[in-house]
């Protein structure tokens, strides 16, 4: 009745072990979960020690394999009062000085030693001949595996008494050499994410520096170019006002011609300069009335007699440049005014509100569109007649912005009929919170 009574003492005795043993695991695994491991070392190092206290080892220890150049080095060593440490003699180790231990750790495996004394006397580079100077009467060692590639071990060495283990607390270290290699991934993880995000900074900082460059030099070229342009055009008017009585027709048509070509050049100069600058604008980020927009628009702009102009009211707040949003609002109307060719001409615009965007048209019942332009006519210099209004790169500006907004566009036309030009711009880049 005694022994029965001891033997289930006993089994209640490890059974509540193992049940600490496993409360220690989680315990760790909440802190490493937890952790934003700035201090991986530390946390390592602790939780060398919590184990090794509780499977009453002197010394815990962590090895690196290095199999290219067949070594293994000591990265971690945690030793109980009393206990010399060892991890500055346990660097580049060959691995031949540990075949079976190899052998075990490749085959998955944990590697235990119950009793040094009794391991067989295999020379001065043999595995007792590397224990017993340490002072190690028993050892295990668990594998650490990473993506099915043997990367290292844990290790726990007594040095004051013979320690046993048995199967569960195995299976548990296991357990803790696997939160080991998942830990030290997730650092790596971490240290490439911050590796990769201070190089998109730097590169974010040198794009910044280029933008800033290639605005100067659009500003500066556009300057270079228009002074003398406003210069030949300042003198031909004149030279046409001087001798305006002199000039017979065909000399008026030639000075009329070089006026034109003047005039298409300013017009030119200020398109290419425009689309240069549509991904450069600096300034803040705001709240625009589109209706005021509209106002502001129309006022500038000439509007030929007998069209119609209708802008729908209520039109949405957008968040974001102003100049953006003038520049795709004007280039859309400025385009349908130009190819009214109605006695009675209109052009609307509005929009229509979506789940997730604000779907805007401007539309006119002018010439039309050919289909076999839809998709040429938002490329740069492309245009559909010349004149020296026309740069033929409004409509490519006009895409520029939609897209600067991860918006779309699109058009609807018929020679003879109109044309209606739709884009649409997601609220969550537009209608962001103030």
């Amino acid at each position: 009745m005694k022994n029965s009574t001891l033997s289930q003492l006993e089994k209640d005795q490890i059974i509540e072990r193992q049940v600490r043993f496993q409360e220690l695991l989680i315990s760790i695994s909440t802190t490493y979960i937890n952790s934003d491991l700035t201090d991986i070392d530390e946390l390592i190092n602790r939780s060398l020690k919590q184990i090794g206290e509780f499977v009453e080892s002197d010394r815990s220890y962590i090895f690196s394999y290095d199999l290219e150049n067949n070594t293994t080095s000591n990265t971690y060593e945690w030793c109980s009062e009393g206990i010399t440490p060892e991890i500055e003699n346990l660097q580049n180790v060959p691995v031949d000085f540990i075949p079976q231990w190899l052998e075990a750790h490749r085959a998955g495996k944990a590697f235990f030693v119950e009793d040094v004394s009794e391991l067989p006397e295999d020379g001065e580079h043999g595995l007792r001949a590397i224990l017993e100077p340490q002072g190690i009467k028993s050892l295990i060692t668990i594998p650490k595996i990473k993506n099915n590639e043997l990367i290292g071990f844990i290790g726990f060495d007594s040095v004051r008494k013979i320690n046993k283990y048995n199967d569960n607390e195995k299976e548990i270290l296991f357990v803790y050499a696997n939160m080991l290699v998942n830990v030290i991934q997730r650092k790596e993880q971490e240290e490439k994410i911050k590796e990769q995000e201070a190089k998109k900074e730097e590169l974010l900082q040198h794009l910044s520096k280029q933008n800033e460059a290639l605005n100067d030099y659009a500003h500066m070229v556009s300057h270079d170019l228009k002074a003398p342009l406003i210069g030949i055009h300042t003198l031909i008017g004149w030279f046409l006002e001087d001798y305006k009585e002199r000039l017979d027709a065909d000399q008026k048509q030639t000075m009329d011609q070089v006026l034109y070509h003047v005039e298409k050049m300013d017009s030119l100069i200020k398109g290419i300069l425009d689309y240069s600058t549509v991904g450069l604008m600096e300034s803040e980020n705001s709240w625009v009335d589109t209706n005021q927009l509209m106002t502001e628009i129309l006022q500038t702009t000439m509007v030929p007699d007998g069209v119609d102009i209708h802008i729908h009211k209520d039109l949405p707040k957008l968040y974001g440049n102003t100049w953006r949003f003038k520049q795709l609002f004007q280039n859309l109307v400025q385009n349908a005014l130009k190819y009214c060719d109605k006695e009675e001409s209109r052009v609307a615009v509005g929009y229509t509100e979506k789940s997730d965007a604000y779907e805007f048209f401007v539309e006119d019942n002018g010439r039309g569109i050919n289909p076999i332009y839809f998709n040429r006519i938002f490329k740069i210099f492309t245009k559909l007649d010349n004149t020296a209004s026309s740069s033929g790169i409004g409509l490519s500006i006009v895409k520029k912005i939609v897209n600067y907004y991860q918006g779309t566009i699109w058009l609807e036309s018929e020679e003879g009929k109109g044309t209606t030009f739709y884009f649409s711009l997601p609220k969550e880049v537009v209608a962001k919170e103030a």
